[in-house]
């Protein structure tokens, strides 16, 4: 029986009611919003003004979301060159991710400095009409002054476990820009496959796109015998590039090295393995693989700026995240090689070879062209070397121990971006009851647990504008098809957009459980599967929220 079938049973069973939100269920929740109690009510023929921006972008933006709005609204609309029902308007004293909008009984008028800022000012709109109007909708009265309260509101989707494909990647992209979320870090390559065409090295997808079993083993549970395969070509990614910049989403992609790079060793083992004497194979086992890069060979260090060369003119943003977590030295401290480079930069902590490697990669971005270069993104792994060795430019990833991690992070002057495994890594089980799928975790990351999580909690003032923002992640071991994907992210990635975006002393967990209620039928009619536990109308106190 397929997980959404039993997700939509159990809605059934639980009878719950779907009604439109309006402007009391927007989420994230404005910066401020203030209600009044007359109305606009669509016309039939409803106009609108758009005006002359950055070549017209505004203007394409608005035409794009031109079929929703119909539908939403059950008008039709038509552009006016002067007064009109809804109007777009630019002041530039507004952030660049901000808008204003008021709703009167005259009509509509969204201001903003940025197509950045109509964007997100359209995507509240959208959330206050209903999914479907069987007749012109109609507004209660209301001006939202409204702009994010951090710059990264990120979520990180992992494919090097299990690839779920091109459609799938792009509803997770419109789940995130509905909610004003701008970064999709994108974990493209791990111990268990390579998902990304290199075309330099064509053994990676050749060789490291496959391994042996679907299923990934762990302790007692066993792998099988179907092969599983999958990766993107560089024509996917550009496409894939592309439909997330119409939704003025980032994508960030990340290139594990040297640690988590078992599936890249087996493709090229002459050049990446500490060992190449031995066998090498794509990992069909779950946790940390011993199979690292070695990272004294030169010929491993060319490899590594030759993925770089690939990936920059594939994603045309400021970062590049090179991984950093969960890498053995156990093969290192075997190697001759690695014993007389660590050595030679006068260290006896085995982690700072990892450090020398980054060092190298980072020499290689600055002498490049301006318009290549790009800030690099850590997990938080490299602060346990002589991160003297990295530049200060770099960005920690804050995950275990985040917290803490950040904070050491922010007072080294560096940029930090919290993405907490408790309660952030939404592809862990988010309820106790026996029901669920299998998973990481025990059940612990409720939405409640999400929603409550505080980031800069006690953080000194000083420190303040060392925090980017925050990030959920999803890692994909046991997740293997796109409604498993999306069953675990909903509603808990909504969750994370809201800490991302509203100011820490609207937040309110009450408040947000009543308003997401009211996106269910957003979500059907999005055909996006979701876990049901949070729309149920009674509500199981032990279990933090989960059904009854």
């Amino acid at each position: 029986m397929s997980l959404r079938f039993i997700s939509r049973a159990l809605a059934g069973l639980l009878l719950i009611g779907a009604t439109a939100a309006n402007a009391a269920d927007i989420i994230p929740l404005p910066s401020s919003m203030t209600k009044g109690t007359a109305t606009f009510t669509f016309p039939v023929e409803t106009t609108f003004s758009v005006p002359a921006f950055e070549g017209d972008s505004v203007a394409t933006l608005f035409n794009n979301m031109l079929p929703a709005l119909e539908k939403a609204t059950g008008a039709k609309l038509k552009q006016a060159a002067g007064k009109a029902d809804i109007s777009l308007a630019i002041d530039q004293s507004i952030a660049p991710e901000g808008y204003i909008m008021n709703v009167t009984p005259a009509g509509i008028v969204v201001t903003a400095s940025r197509p950045a800022g109509f964007f997100y000012a359209l995507q509240t709109l959208q959330q206050m009409l209903p999914v479907v109007a069987s007749q012109p909708a109609t507004l209660t009265e209301v001006t939202i002054a409204d702009t994010p309260r951090f710059g990264w509101r990120g979520f990180m989707l992992d494919e090097g476990r299990h690839i779920f494909g091109k459609d799938e990647v792009k509803k997770v992209i419109d789940m995130m820009a509905l909610y004003k979320m701008n970064r999709l870090h994108w974990h493209l390559t791990e111990d268990q496959g390579w998902r990304i065409e290199i075309k330099k090295y064509p053994k990676l997808t050749d060789v490291g796109a496959t391994r042996s079993s679907t299923s990934l083993g762990w302790g007692s549970f066993n792998t099988d015998t179907i092969p599983y395969s999958g990766y993107y070509t560089q024509d996917d990614i550009k496409e894939i590039v592309a439909y997330a910049k119409d939704r003025f989403i980032e994508i960030v992609p990340e290139i594990d090295i040297p640690g988590h790079t078992q599936a890249a060793v087996a493709a090229y083992p002459e050049i990446l393995a500490c060992d190449p004497e031995n066998p090498h194979e794509v990992w069909i086992m779950q946790g940390v693989s011993p199979d690292v890069m070695n990272v004294s060979n030169p010929a491993a260090v060319q490899f590594a700026k030759d993925v770089i060369d690939e990936l920059i003119p594939l994603f045309p943003y400021g970062y590049l995240h090179l991984g950093g977590d969960e890498c053995p030295t156990t093969k290192w401290e075997q190697n001759d090689a690695c014993k007389a480079q660590l050595d030679s930069i006068g260290s006896t902590n085995y982690r700072d070879l990892q450090l020398n490697f980054y060092k190298e990669l980072v020499k290689h971005l600055a002498a490049k062209p301006k318009a290549d270069q790009r800030k690099l993104i850590f997990w938080n792994e490299v602060l346990h070397g002589n991160t003297d060795m990295l530049p200060q430019d770099m960005t920690i990833m804050a995950w275990v121990g985040a917290d803490k991690a950040a904070k050491e992070a922010a007072t080294k002057g560096l940029t930090t971006i919290l993405t907490p495994q408790i309660p952030y890594y939404i592809n862990r089980k988010q309820s106790p009851l026996a029901g669920e799928p299998m998973s990481q975790g025990w059940g612990t990351e409720t939405l409640e647990a999400v929603y409550n999580y505080v980031p800069m909690k006690d953080i000194p003032a000083e420190l303040a504008d060392k925090y980017m923002g925050v990030q959920a992640n999803f890692w994909s071991e046991y997740v293997m098809t796109p409604e498993f994907l999306e069953y675990l992210m909903l509603p808990r990635l909504v969750a994370v957009a809201e800490a991302a975006w509203t100011p820490q002393d609207k937040r309110n967990y009450e408040d947000f459980h009543k308003r997401i209620r009211s996106h269910e039928d957003i979500f059907q009619a999005k055909d996006w599967n979701y876990a049901r536990h949070a729309f149920a109308k009674e509500v199981c106190n032990k279990c933090k929220g989960e059904q009854k």
